[in-house]
């Protein structure tokens, strides 16, 4: 498609051996972030990426002008009450982060500024803020930033009474760490050499951080260590998690010196999460349970002999979590793919679902700071319906909605429609489709089709409104969302059977939505693009390895593609925590299975779609070599002339750019790759 020379990427001999199996990677040197040539690589795709949608600028501009003409930008969230202040944030137009903000015992009353990221992020590239966290008596603010994406975190605090930072700094953290009740107590999260999240330390404001308890230390790097608290206040947990096994451990909010006291010691693949309400815990596991049950015990003996059974096991439905609030329990379900909000009462134990009405569509928390309420706030949306925040009066059952999310211009929902259909996969396992497009597309066969798809973690994808997805629909695209196996959005069976040694079932199922689709005349053969990111990505490469002929474009977002070398390497980050998701390679049984279907490993002189690769040159999770890499051997490989692009931010990590501004040009870039490569 282009006469412009793509950069070649030197061959240079790289062997190891392992079960007897010789492997040679010839782009092994690409991990080496401090070679120049490495450095020159990355820079060369990215002007090559430049140059070939140089010549398609106006399109480029013309897709962000839209993207940007739905985007309200000066607005604000819904105040939600926290004792006396009701707190929000709020985005002025032409800045790309947020303002928190907070008003006292009346909206009517005058805004206090607590923090301008703008001003946090003025002279830098990148900015993310983790912690956001106002102390119990709403005098002092803590928070933590990251300034390139590797999620490494520093922490300040702020006295939001004069306005001053004070002089404690915390670097070198996580972005999860908790007040304790005196306002002087904070708990942090440090992280080891390889960035993982490890230790727990209590610091007393004003006291130099050398004095710092550490009150625990995970030695097993297949844990991550993080911290939270009651919505009671009454306690701190420390949670410290594998991929599927999980130890709680809880400490006196109340009391500065308390030090953690076990609930039940771990066992592997054995999960469960606490919560605190009028002296019981409340504990979500999946103990004698694949679905997730809900146990109660008390305080002072909180170890499994004496859990007690709450909520039981259903093989139909799934609980992907709780929250408490003073007269009522919270209950979050999947069922038949669908998402369930349970609202249960802690007086009488009855129990209602709070009702809605789309085929498909996504519930999520919205701000509950108040412990005792008999207000639930929710966000709902559909792949229809702009995002809204309702109110739920849990006595008298129903919903006031507060804010619906405007586009500018104007946005009809009633020109759209949404569809949840089944596609039978390679072993009869009907996998589920979500689809939105026009109402006035005819189904013949000739439209082009966008399908994203992820399929990994347990992760349910959600189906939610997106004004970008608009500039896609009004040009004719099918959008639509496979939920493969890998997740949960049928239960905990459908991820067990999308890992390990089952993995092949997502891909599989990947390819069977893809089919189905085609054989409903949503689309055609050839006239497909896909797209997925992280994990994602995996699909993704899999799926073009597999049966490249089925789509036209592919879009791999930080892709993990090269899964033998990262799950080979225990230095990197995920890696020995992520045993239980992939499997070991190390031993034989597994590293056969992977090798099988890694991406990378399986690239082959074949006609691959148009592709456009993104990677992060600070990822901690996906490190920017693995796209690199798989550009590179892509590029000596596939055998057309199809667009092979990567683009590498180069100050960023695993989630892109920062500033909302920012991202939409992502967005309009990759809207761009497609349009190109569907030549509209």
């Amino acid at each position: 498609m282009t006469s412009i020379t793509p950069p070649i990427a030197s061959q240079k001999h790289y062997e190891f051996e392992i079960h007897n199996d010789k492997i040679t990677d010839n782009y092994f040197w690409l991990k080496d972030k401090n070679n120049p040539e490495v450095l020159e690589y990355l820079h060369s795709e990215n002007k090559f990426t430049d140059s070939i949608l140089k010549p398609h600028s106006k399109l480029k501009e013309q897709i962000f002008s839209e993207l940007k003409s739905r985007v309200i930008e000066d607005d604000s969230t819904v105040p939600a009450k926290s004792d006396d202040y009701y707190y929000y944030s709020k985005t002025l137009k032409n800045h790309q982060y947020r303002v928190y903000c907070r008003k006292h015992l009346s909206l009517e009353n005058k805004e206090e500024i607590l923090l301008d990221t703008n001003e946090l992020a003025k002279n830098t590239s990148y900015f993310s803020l983790g912690d956001f966290d106002v102390s119990p008596d709403d005098k002092l603010l803590a928070y933590s930033i990251d300034l390139d994406g590797s999620e490494i975190y520093s922490l300040r605090f702020k006295n939001l009474q004069t306005g001053v930072l004070l002089s404690d700094e915390i670097l070198n953290i996580s972005d999860s760490s908790v007040w304790g009740n005196d306002n002087q107590t904070f708990y942090y999260i440090a992280l080891d050499e390889n960035l993982r999240p490890y230790r727990v330390y209590r610091h007393f404001l004003g006291e130099s951080i050398d004095k710092d308890e550490l009150l625990y230390e995970e030695s097993d790097p297949q844990f991550f260590v993080s911290c939270s608290k009651s919505r009671d206040d009454k306690y701190i947990f420390i949670e410290t998690e594998g991929s599927n096994t999980s130890e709680v451990y809880f400490l006196d909010a109340n009391d500065s010196k308390d030090h953690p006291k076990l609930i039940e010691k771990r066992k592997k693949e054995i999960e469960y999460s606490v919560t605190h309400h009028d002296g019981s815990f409340y504990i979500l596991t999946n103990h004698k349970a694949v679905n997730f049950r809900i146990v109660k015990t008390s305080l002072l003996t909180p170890q499994k002999k004496y859990w007690k059974e709450f909520i039981p096991h259903n093989e139909k439905c799934l609980i992907e979590g709780i929250e408490e609030f003073k007269d009522f329990m919270v209950i979050y379900e999947r069922s038949e793919g669908l998402e369930k909000v349970r609202i249960l009462s802690l007086k009488d134990l009855s129990s209602h679902y709070i009702e809605f009405d789309d085929p498909a569509y996504s519930i999520s928390e919205a701000n509950n700071y108040e412990f005792d309420t008999p207000i639930f706030r929710f966000a709902y949306t559909s792949l229809t319906k702009p995002t809204s925040v309702y109110d739920y009066d849990t006595r008298s059952q129903t919903k006031t909605l507060l804010k619906e999310e405007q586009i500018p211009g104007g946005y009809d929902s009633n020109l759209y429609k949404s569809e949840r259909i089944l596609a039978p996969s390679h072993d009869g396992t009907l996998i589920p489709i979500s689809l939105v497009y026009r109402k006035d597309l005819k189904k013949d066969g000739l439209h082009p089709l966008y399908l994203y798809g992820y399929g990994a973690y347990g992760v349910s994808l959600s189906t939610y409104f997106s004004s970008n997805r608009l500039s896609l629909l009004d040009r004719g695209f099918v959008f639509a969302i496979a939920h493969v196996r890998g997740g949960s959005e049928m239960g905990r069976h459908w991820y067990e059977d999308g890992k390990l040694l089952k993995k092949k079932n997502t891909f599989y199922d990947f390819i069977a939505c893809a089919e189905h689709l085609i054989n409903e005349n949503y689309t055609q053969k050839g006239n497909i693009a896909i797209s997925g990111g992280s994990a994602g990505g995996m699909l993704i490469g899999t799926a073009i390895n597999l049966r490249p002929e089925l789509f036209k474009a592919a879009l791999a977002d930080v892709p993990f593609v090269d899964v033998i070398n990262t799950m080979l390497d225990d230095s990197l980050l995920l890696t020995q925590t992520e045993y239980n998701e992939w499997g070991d390679p190390h031993d034989k049984d597994y590293y056969d299975y992977i090798k099988a279907y890694s991406p990378y490993d399986n690239v082959t002189h074949q006609a691959y779609p148009h592709l456009l690769i993104t990677a992060g040159f600070n990822d901690p999770r996906v490190p920017y070599w693995e796209p690199a890499k798989w550009t590179a051997k892509l590029r000596s490989l596939k055998t057309t002339d199809h667009l092979l692009l990567l683009k590498t931010n180069m100050e960023a990590g695993h989630g892109g750019a920062s500033g909302r501004y920012d991202f939409l040009e992502e967005i309009a870039l990759e809207y761009t790759f497609i349009l190109l490569a569907f030549q509209m």
